[in-house]
């Protein structure tokens, strides 16, 4: 495993470079995060104590616009992670095209263990410490691992308290009655949804056919696995954090989201209406279900879950790459060796990124779109990507990971030559 999850996500970029048109210093100016805050966040507890809790806020690049990125809560988070996940959010928002560069958030904390005032005041508290650090034209936070539309509206309302002005593009990812958009709540999963589409058509393989693991079954793993579920995919093994099911027969999509959201755990149950009764399943770890024979693993939970360690036992043969970094870089040769086809985080969970971009225009315009629109809007802009992609690695002979950096490395290019760089000083 790696011991910087940082350095390890900028290691890629010498490989795409090769093929990249761009100039060394474009190279070297994004392997360094523009800037970088810590702060600490006091927060009264409901037992009266006071406890601090670390947070961060990164912003990557912004050649192509304001930075965009979400907010995690997690024991996890620090700050090499918070840099890393804003690097691939710089990458993300090239490979779709959206005016963004890269940021991320986030606060080192286990949310199950905070009651929901608590969790409030953490949030507020957060906004309260970066306020002069995000805005509408500078950084615009949304929701990632663990945080919520509730939570990015007490974050706007927090920041409209401090600037004395209603600044709804300052979050995106709000509740639609806090100026939200229709069709983000399943973005992140829809994307990867549609990317999948686009590959079924190329590669012609039937969804009846297709037995899937999905690693994560959060928002994004959900709405996957349900649209995935609607088209046919038999869907064999889903996980949270808690571990997960197996079922060679797969399983009732609806009846396990349900479950999910009434028990908080995944379970194995077919449901008819309220009436959930339980179905006969295998309980595995989460590491067990990456190492499942199935057509396609779809990593949604957190980043470096398939390493150099078990690459080598990975027996599917198309990987979605729902969740951020779920694929250290030691591993991607041992896939790809393997003729293991990966559709990379910084397309495959793309949508997530291109929906807040449409929450944010829809906010700055005072006009709102219907669900229908916005399912639309992603689906060309998904469908685009995806073939300017995939075109890139058939025309360079590579891997998908590695035409979607060089696209994203041109685009970037674009940006930054076009203010000057040493071939035109040195003229």
């Amino acid at each position: 495993m790696v011991s910087d999850i940082f350095e390890d996500a900028i290691s890629r970029l010498d490989k795409a470079f090769a093929l990249a048109s761009i100039e060394p210093e474009v190279l070297e100016r994004l392997k360094h995060p523009k800037s970088a805050l810590q702060v600490a966040i006091p927060v009264r507890m409901d037992d009266g104590r006071l406890e601090i809790f670390t947070g961060y806020r990164v912003r990557h690049d912004d050649s192509r616009g304001p930075t965009k990125g979400g907010i995690r809560y997690h024991p996890q988070v620090c700050l090499s992670e918070v840099m890393a996940l804003s690097f691939w959010m710089t990458l993300k928002c090239a490979v779709v095209d959206i005016p963004y560069g890269g940021g991320k958030g986030g606060i080192t904390v286990d949310p199950k263990k905070l009651s929901r005032l608590e969790i409030e005041r953490l949030s507020r508290g957060y906004i309260s410490q970066i306020a002069d650090f995000i805005g509408p034209d500078t950084d615009i936070p949304a929701p990632d691992v663990y945080t919520n539309a509730m939570i990015m509206g007490w974050m706007a309302d927090e920041y409209a308290n401090i600037v004395r002005y209603s600044a709804p593009a300052v979050i995106t990812g709000k509740p639609i009655a806090l100026g939200g958009s229709r069709g983000r709540e399943d973005a992140t999963g829809r994307g990867g949804y549609y990317c999948l589409k686009e590959l079924e058509a190329k590669r012609k393989f039937k969804p009846q056919e297709m037995r899937v693991a999905i690693q994560g079954f959060g928002n994004a793993g959900q709405h996957i696995a349900r649209l995935m579920h609607q088209d046919g995919y038999k869907i064999v093994a889903i996980s949270d954090s808690q571990g997960g099911i197996y079922r060679p027969e797969g399983f009732d999509i609806p009846s396990v989201i349900q479950a999910k959201l009434d028990t908080k755990q995944v379970k194995a149950v077919y449901c008819r209406g309220s009436i959930c009764e339980n179905v006969e399943a295998q309980h595995l770890s989460n590491e067990a279900l990456l190492e499942l024979d199935v057509d396609i693993l779809v990593p949604a939970a957190l980043e470096n879950q398939i390493h150099a360690n078990n690459a080598a036992d990975i027996k599917a043969k198309i990987i979605i790459e729902l969740a951020n970094g779920p694929i250290e870089s030691a591993a991607d040769p041992i896939l790809n060796a393997a003729g293991c086809l990966i559709i990379p985080d910084v397309l495959a969970n793309a949508g997530g990124v291109a929906v807040s971009y449409l929450e944010w225009v829809q906010n700055r315009s005072g006009y709102y779109w219907t669900e229908a629109e916005v399912h639309q809007k992603l689906q060309v802009q998904m469908q685009r990507a995806f073939h300017q992609v995939f075109d890139c690695a058939e025309h360079h002979n590579v891997d998908m990971r590695t035409a979607a950096y060089v696209c994203a490395l041109n685009r970037l290019g674009e940006a930054i030559q076009a203010g000057g760089t040493h071939s035109y000083f040195a003229q």
